[in-house]
């Protein structure tokens, strides 16, 4: 095993097969009541099937957050199932690309993983256009940075408002606090959240709590919601597309770029 990184054996074969929406942390710490796919998206996935992948857009969820409160490592344990026990801060943005089955039809979240310091929030920021879901991380042993989730939340919605997105805040390190800690703060939480119309989820990274049911739950409610807001007529089959590790990794290569030119000038 390398030094640093402990790999978490699953109890459970993380499923990513999807055939109802999974319910929210709590009944009442979302703004987002539907129980399960609307009848529109159910109807279409029955009628085209998997030729529907040639329609779909491919969903882009943001991660934004201040300095080291766990946004990669809430991403290295959903896609990876590692926990990094060492620091790295990113520089600029990276992303993953993610594959789930819902109602049987391939489905994809890219998510994008944004530097959390203040130097770099410029080059973050030119990503965060079209995003369908951000998603704001807090961490729980430092209360100070749930009091900067609204500027993050404000900023990311400023490059995407016309898409409407999804908006979810995640709390992080939830194994690190006591529970009359834990109790606290989640309230605070919960009641800052629905100021913001947003949906909370509390998480660990270490232990694996709630990561993947956070991932499902917004994997399904943006594929209900793309599907149902597409046209009938534009669901016609044509070449699908397709994603492989080859084509993720050019355009890493190319972001990677991008990056270096502008941190020229830090």
């Amino acid at each position: 095993m390398k030094k640093g990184i402990l790999k978490m054996v699953a109890q459970e074969v993380d499923n990513r097969q999807i055939l109802t929406i999974p319910p929210p942390y709590k009944k009442d710490s979302t703004p987002y009541k539907q129980k399960d796919f609307c009848d529109i998206t159910r109807e279409m996935c029955f009628q085209y099937g998997q030729d529907i992948i040639s329609e779909l857009k491919i969903c882009k969820v943001i991660i934004v957050g201040d300095l080291s409160v766990g946004k990669t490592c809430i991403i290295n344990r959903f896609c990876r199932q590692i926990f990094a026990t060492g620091y790295k801060a990113t520089i600029g943005v990276d992303f993953d690309v993610e594959r789930f089955d819902i109602l049987n039809v391939p489905f994809h979240l890219q998510i994008w993983d944004t530097a959390g310091q203040e130097r770099f929030k410029s080059i973050a920021q030119s990503y965060y256009r079209s995003a369908h879901v951000i998603i704001v991380v807090f961490d729980f042993t430092s209360i100070a940075t749930l009091a900067h989730c609204k500027k993050w939340l404000e900023e990311a919605l400023d490059a995407s408002m016309d898409m409407d997105p999804f908006l979810f805040l995640v709390g992080s390190k939830i194994d690190l606090v006591s529970n009359a800690a834990y109790n606290n703060i989640e309230q605070s939480a919960m009641d800052y959240a629905k100021k913001l119309d947003m949906e909370y989820w509390p998480v660990s990274s270490r232990t694996g709590d709630n990561i993947s049911k956070l991932f499902l739950r917004i994997a399904s409610l943006s594929f209900d919601k793309i599907i149902s807001n597409e046209k009938l007529d534009s669901l016609i089959p044509s070449k699908p597309i397709v994603f492989n590790q080859k084509s993720v990794d050019d355009e890493k290569k190319l972001i990677g770029k991008c990056v270096d030119a502008k941190c020229k000038n830090f």
